[in-house]
């Protein structure tokens, strides 16, 4: 039998306001252990929350760039439960009266479009954290309070590769409005994934399992992947899916049971007593609107038709405000959209990954970049010399045109000197000229390769492959 997987997530965001959802603390990452506390976020007696406006437009923001319906009312609850990390054993949350509804969004997944419905947005205060040594556990409360976001869809996913295009889209437009870095790494950006199966042509939902707190696209697509493969086998090995809460292992590619979840819990919600509803008048709400930057969808379109690149490099251009920044920058002092869109996808996404550094970290600027590409268009350097000159300008910083001088990489268009080198060469090796003229056109490049080496990569290939084969034709 042929099953399907059925995913739904909870995409949890941390807002980069500059202070806590309800007290003035700073909203700081890799501070000393409750350092960012008062007694407000300690849970104190006697103190009361005040709501932070910024976290409620941050909120508003992120619904409306996920196309979701945002009402005039929304009130704030409190979730009954106990934990170590959570004081005052509550958390202020958002129930019934969220503060985005409904809403959908469109992705493309292996060369197709989807549409994802978003269920609902809320807004609510993030636990503290548990820090475990050997058998104690210390609680670090600067985490309690920080301003989070709850993103829950609709069980529309039916791949990993569709669940990775969506949390691409969700991260691309917090970071483009200023919501969340998004720092994974930090917690800034986190997710539960919900997974069942059923066997295909079905309507009904299967039993689900709850992925928690998965902190990496790769880690989601993976843990995807082994469950579904895991539902699988227990069904068809005669057993039936327990509902309940599983945690991934990267290191191992497995998961794991963390405990039973049942039915439903018994959070006991209520409206906090000590906050008033939030009340958003429709002007208040188009003012957020207006406010908008442009967005990767936009943008991406926009780049197909204004630069007239594909619209797969306009769409991993655009999936970062920082490429797409350098982009931009580097089109207005070279018109040349394709050849900087190429040299940013590939050699500035390589040396990134090879660096373990993200976008927000990119050390080159337009200039040394379009000056590279530049230096390649003039005949300076070739291209891959010029690949060469951008990988040290990616690691120094200094100037390319200093690079090749200082490096004597510049480009010999020498026609003499070349064909020198090339008869010495066809001279030297007689079986591939032997090989050439018994029809292996291939040996040519044997030919080819030994001059771009004999000269450090600094010969102009146009010139080096038109006397190599004038020479083997005589």
């Amino acid at each position: 039998m042929k099953y399907e997987v059925v995913i739904g997530l909870e995409v949890h965001v941390e807002m980069a306001t500059e202070t806590k959802i309800f007290c003035g603390c700073k909203n700081a990452f890799g501070s000393a252990p409750n350092t960012n506390v008062c007694p407000v976020c300690l849970s104190m007696p006697g103190t009361l929350p005040v709501l932070n406006e910024q976290a409620v437009e941050f909120g508003v923001r992120a619904g409306m760039s996920l196309n979701c319906h945002i009402p005039n009312y929304s009130k704030m609850d409190r979730k009954g439960y106990y934990y170590p990390d959570l004081a005052k054993a509550y958390q202020i949350s958002q129930f019934d009266l969220p503060l985005c509804g409904k809403g959908e969004v469109e992705i493309e997944a292996d060369g197709e479009k989807h549409t994802i419905g978003v269920t609902r947005i809320h807004i609510e205060e993030d636990a503290g954290k548990l820090n475990h040594q050997g058998a104690e556990s210390l609680v670090d409360y600067n985490r309690g309070g920080v301003p989070l976001m709850e993103i829950v869809t609709e069980p529309d996913f039916r791949n990993a590769a569709q669940v990775r295009a969506f949390l691409d889209l969700v991260k691309a437009n917090m970071e483009y409005m200023g919501v969340s870095d998004c720092k994974m790494e930090e917690g800034s950006l986190r997710c539960d994934i919900n997974i069942s199966i059923r066997p295909e042509g079905s309507t009904a939902l299967g039993t689900r399992t709850e992925l928690k707190n998965i902190n990496s696209f790769s880690a989601a697509v993976r843990a995807i992947e082994y469950e579904f493969k895991r539902h699988i086998e227990v069904v068809e090995d005669g057993g039936k899916i327990i509902q309940e809460t599983r945690r991934w292992d990267d290191a191992k590619g497995r998961t794991y049971s963390m405990r039973d979840k049942e039915e439903a819990h018994d959070y006991r919600y209520f409206p906090d007593p000590d906050l008033v509803p939030i009340y958003l008048s429709d002007e208040r709400i188009e003012e957020i609107r207006q406010s908008l930057p442009e967005l990767p969808m936009a943008k991406k379109q926009r780049y197909v038709a204004e630069y007239g690149i594909p619209e797969y490099d306009a769409g991993v251009l655009t999936m970062s405000k920082h490429t797409a920044k350098l982009f931009e920058e580097c089109v207005a002092i070279y018109n040349e959209p394709k050849a900087v869109s190429n040299y940013i996808m590939v050699e500035l996404a390589r040396l990134l990954n090879e660096n373990n550094m993200e976008p927000c970290d990119i050390p080159v600027t337009a200039k040394g970049l379009t000056d590279v590409l530049k230096l390649v268009n003039d005949g300076v350097v070739n291209s891959s010399v010029g690949r060469q000159v951008f990988e040290e300008m990616f690691k120094t910083g200094k100037d390319p045109a200093a690079i090749v001088e200082e490096k004597g990489l510049k480009q010999i268009d020498d026609t003499d000197e070349i064909l020198a080198l090339v008869r010495q060469i066809i001279a030297e090796n007689p079986k591939p000229v032997a090989d050439y003229k018994g029809g292996n056109a291939k040996a040519m490049t044997f030919f080819v390769g030994r001059v771009m080496k004999a000269t450090k990569g600094k010969a102009n290939p146009q010139t080096v492959n038109e006397l190599v084969r004038t020479e083997l034709e005589k």
